[in-house]
């Protein structure tokens, strides 16, 4: 394969130098050279090449090829297989929460939630996150809990970023941080124990075996770039369906002392093999030599925030954010109080927004290669407000219900499968100005603004139904008491699409 094919398979947020015209035999040391040898030893990976530039070149003509081929479907996999194990326990914790206020040792104890909430403030990377059931956490501390989960994304990938080689083995090292953590909290006696532990610790350690999915990602997929963020994705909806179904029926029969330590066995067993696939496709010295701007210095490069075309995105992405998680913290005691629905259909809620929010992300995830990502997220925002206004709104039966849960799973639930859209908007917006800036940044701060407009969500949607407005003065569900805060679901979502307008009137 000639130089000039191998470029093709860089990721275009890189810059690449020129090399220098050398002697015939003496080629030049190329900044990218492969991540993995021909022979398939992984370990050049964490290796420079030195001054060899015999070793360089081949290096470089061996590079894997992006958006395709065995290594890279092994990575996109592992990567499906780490969100959902890792992000799947924190988003569970609901059943454990539960399990822990009516159960001895620590019934009666307070700050309980505190330990999800802790748990979600150290593993904030972005992630969507599948929507939870009412009953297994209270109005205020689900939004607070995923909205900090956000807000510490850009934090957590900086300092990833300043230690290239080092987030090579970042995925093994959160996993034994993360069953250390769990097997450790099974001897807790007291609150405080559980939030050092199932809390602090594992989410530590979460953090760490899951950022190296995100800093990858754009090394192994280019053209689809936003298929692979919609596969990865998905896990968690996936995640959101079986893992806290899975926890009760473990907490009911064996309680949480065997459940944990059973779980931190399994987490391990299934999650070990996927750290040896969860690997950069350029070695480390190579991306840090060609942007040293943006990964030896991330936090020092920021302006891209300031841009216009980053500014209005985040302004639609957090509104859009006060009204999306809403239906997640609503939606079963809706069908318990206006439909008279059962504790178990009101819970097939959740989990029919959960399983069409997998389909989604996929889907969305494949669009936003194709098409423009003002464009997904008007399709995204327009199937959302019509599903709201319409099938929630209008709701009934049961069975109407249920369609708007696949509605709203389908096209909220894919929202930010668009993000990898928005992130080549602001790069190709600031390499124009030759200005560097880390795809990985902008994903950190998107969501971040997402978690602004979550924690905002949790105190408004109270007032919201503060004494059950417009019930009895209208109908269907509208007048159930739930209807202002089904007008704002339908309203913030319908304003998630804003960009599709600012950019039809030239603004971006």
């Amino acid at each position: 394969m000639s130089t000039q094919t191998e470029l093709q398979h860089l990721t275009p947020e890189t810059k690449i130098p020129t090399p220098a015209k050398t002697p015939a035999t003496s080629p030049p040391r190329d900044p990218y050279s492969a991540a993995e040898s021909g022979s398939g030893n992984d370990n050049d990976n964490d290796n420079d090449t030195g001054n060899d530039p015999h070793r360089a070149s081949h290096e470089f003509s061996s590079l894997p090829p992006v958006d395709g081929g065995r290594r890279a479907w092994l990575f996109l996999a592992a990567c499906f297989a780490v969100e959902m194990l890792v992000w799947g326990f924190p988003f569970a914790f609901g059943v454990f929460q539960s399990h822990y206020s009516t159960n001895p040792p620590f019934a009666g104890q307070p700050n309980i939630a505190v330990i999800g909430t802790c748990s979600m403030v150290c593993m904030s990377l972005g992630s969507v996150g599948p929507l939870d059931e009412m009953r297994y956490t209270d109005n205020e501390t689900t939004p607070l809990t995923q909205g900090i989960m956000y807000l510490s994304g850009p934090v957590v990938i900086g300092l990833l970023r300043m230690f290239p080689r080092e987030s090579r083995h970042a995925p093994i090292l959160g996993l034994i941080v993360m069953c250390v953590a769990l097997a450790a909290s099974s001897f807790s006696r007291t609150v405080t124990h559980l939030i050092v532990t199932q809390g602090v610790l594992y989410a530590v350690g979460g953090a760490i075996a899951y950022c190296p999915c995100i800093l990858y990602i754009d090394q192994w997929f280019v053209r689809r770039k936003g298929f692979a963020y919609g596969v990865m994705w998905s896990g968690t909806g996936l995640a959101g369906v079986v893992l806290p179904l899975m926890m009760e029926h473990l907490l009911g029969r064996m309680g949480f002392r065997t459940t944990l330590r059973l779980w931190s066995g399994l987490l391990f067993a299934l999650t070990a093999p996927l750290a040896f696939f969860i690997k950069p496709r350029l070695p480390a010295s190579s991306t840090t030599h060609a942007t040293p701007a943006t990964h030896a210095r991330p936090f020092s490069n920021l302006r891209f925030a300031l841009s216009r075309p980053f500014a209005l995105h985040q302004a639609a992405n957090v509104v859009e954010a006060l009204g999306f998680f809403l239906p997640g913290i609503y939606l079963p005691s809706y069908a318990q109080s206006a439909l008279g629905a059962s504790a178990y259909a009101s819970a097939l809620t959740i989990l029919l927004v959960n399983v069409a929010s997998v389909v989604g992300c996929v889907a969305m995830g494949s669009l936003v290669d194709r098409v423009s990502a003002p464009s997904c997220l008007m399709l995204a925002s327009a199937g959302a407000t019509l599903g709201t206004f319409l099938a929630w709104g209008f709701s009934s039966t049961l069975g109407v219900l249920y369609a708007f849960c696949v509605v709203y799973g389908l096209f909220a639930g894919a929202y930010t499968s668009a993000w990898p859209g928005i992130m080549k908007v602001v790069v190709e917006h600031e390499r124009a100005r030759e200005r560097g800036v880390d795809p990985s940044m902008v994903f950190g701060m998107l969501a971040a603004g997402r978690g602004i407009g979550n924690v905002i969500s949790g105190p408004l949607s109270e007032a919201l139904i503060k004494g059950a407005p417009w019930k009895g003065e209208a109908g269907f569900g509208y007048g159930s008491g739930y209807g202002t805060l089904i007008v704002f679901t339908g309203v913030t979502a319908l304003a998630g699409g804003a960009s599709f307008v600012w950019k039809r009137l030239g603004w971006m």
